[in-house]
């Protein structure tokens, strides 16, 4: 945990500008690059109730991070109470993030809430929880075609210095967005100076399909055996599903800006996401959401079931007819549905827990998938802290049971999920919140990328066919290193 400050005793209003023209997201994210923990969560494809919403924010007022979490630690502590004391308010007819917490949460964060083997190998050493709270925020209405800068003032405490401030913050990055573009790419010399990875260090590489240079943790039969194992530990009744990948590694030829200016425009997503910090930096194009809550409304999303999408109209109607009809992809979703509601059903009010849509087809720009949607109400006594402790890590990215998929997957996948499979996410000054499960994700960091891919194993999957879906998932990210 750093920078430690007094908690602020006033309340006022945010100053909020409206940007007039409306700056491309992509410009506004090059415009700020050069500033300390810049995060990205961008909407870059939108459906009819989702995808609507955008933020952009950079240079924190008070940052946690932890590297490992132990078995019983509260990690939101310190940050759920500094939120608390942030009195704020929220400009009501704007888009729900208007500033507050927001960052990574690894998939090993899991670690705090359950007894858990490490992975084998964890070269990228990334931490289990790095989290920002952020005063000031670019936000985008993509349906309504506006954008505006949100700035609190934060820490001040006294009234008029936090108006100060606000101000001053607010024209800082009004600047920045009118300032005439450079050449220089400030977030891609995040890792010039920094140690780079040792290669000997990184565990045994096996040659994949893709770009020169690109492997894999696994090898093709080494990857058929692992899913074999999976369908062994269904048959033997441990688990119904788990979730299994494998994590395909790149040189670093390609600064995280200009891979993820890449991303958006190859494989667009209503979830995307771009975080730095120090040396490594999150490049995501997920098409799920984790968790989100608005007035105290909680949804999630899973995804289960994949086709890749085929050349012409008629095919790709086929495929998706095929995986609407799917009983091993519909019984692959309905298990995880019936896990997110037994993990939200935790926290929220008895009888309140829904599902308004069950297994619905998504297209997407390589894929298409199956999508569910659980929804439920926040009991009085708990709040979005205590619903990602329920609910982390997704259930859709673990398996059912979900303790006993996490264990088989630590001994069956060689090296740490880190940010994979993990979230970046948002708690507002309001308690509003929303987060995104890290599929479709590079990490990057001290010359390598990282990019694992995986699917959910249940008793009737063909291994070479989840071989293959793994690598269909991967196509759109491989593109933009391309």
């Amino acid at each position: 945990m750093t920078d430690g400050w007094s908690p602020p005793n006033a309340v006022g209003e945010p100053l909020v500008e409206e940007l007039t023209p409306r700056p491309d997201v992509a410009d506004a994210l090059r415009a700020v690059s050069g500033l300390p923990n810049v995060l990205l969560l961008e909407s870059a494809r939108s459906f009819d109730r989702i995808g609507r919403y955008s933020y952009l924010t950079a240079d924190p007022f008070a940052f946690f991070e932890i590297q490992q979490c132990e078995f019983g630690q509260d990690p939101f502590a310190s940050v759920r109470d500094l939120l608390q004391q942030c009195t704020a308010k929220t400009i009501p007819g704007l888009p729900t993030f208007q500033g507050g917490a927001a960052g990574l949460l690894s998939y090993d964060l899991g670690h705090a809430w359950e007894r858990l083997q490490s992975a084998g190998k964890d070269e990228f050493q990334m931490p289990a929880m790095a989290v920002g709270l952020y005063d000031w925020v670019i936000v985008w209405d993509h349906v309504a075609q506006r954008a505006w800068v949100i700035s609190h003032g934060f820490p001040e405490t006294n009234r008029d210095k936090k108006t100060d401030r606000a101000s001053v913050r607010l024209r800082q990055v009004v600047g920045l967005l009118k300032a005439e573009p450079t050449r220089r790419d400030a977030a891609d010399d995040r890792s010039a100076a920094a140690r780079p990875l040792n290669v000997s260090e990184l565990a045994t590489q096996f040659p994949a399909p893709g770009p020169e240079g690109l492997t894999s943790n696994f090898s093709r039969d080494g990857f058929l055996r692992a899913v074999e194992r999976v369908i062994e530990y269904i048959y033997a009744g441990d688990i119904f599903q788990a979730n299994l990948s494998q994590r395909l590694l790149f040189p670093e030829r390609i600064g995280p800006l200009e891979l993820y200016q890449r991303m958006r425009l190859c494989n667009p997503a209503p979830f995307a996401g771009y975080f730095t910090h120090d040396d490594w930096a999150i490049v995501s194009a997920s098409p799920e959401r984790f968790v989100a809550v608005q007035d105290g409304e909680v949804e999630t999303r899973p995804i289960k079931g994949t086709r890749q999408r085929r050349s012409g109209p008629e095919a790709d109607l086929f495929t998706r007819d095929e995986l609407r009809q799917s009983g091993k992809d519909q019984a692959e979703n309905v298990m995880i549905v019936d896990l997110l509601r037994n993990d939200l059903s935790r926290v929220c009010r008895p009888g309140t827990i829904r599902v308004p849509s069950l297994c619905h087809v998504e297209t997407y720009e390589t894929v298409q998938h199956l999508v569910s949607e659980v929804r439920g109400r926040l009991d009085d006594e708990n709040d979005v802290w205590d619903l990602l402790a329920a609910a982390f890590p997704g259930g859709s990215i673990t398996g059912a049971p979900k303790v006993r998929a996490m264990e088989i997957i630590a001994e069956l996948e060689p090296t740490a999920r880190g940010p994979y499979c993990g979230s970046l996410f948002y708690v507002g000054f309001d308690g509003a919140a929303g987060s995104n499960i890290l599929i479709r994700t590079f990490t990057c960091r001290r010359g390598w990328i990282q990019c694992p891919v995986g699917g959910g194993i249940v008793a009737q999957s063909d291994p070479i066919a989840e071989y293959e879906e793994t690598l269909h998932k991967a196509e759109g990210m491989l593109r933009a290193l391309q």
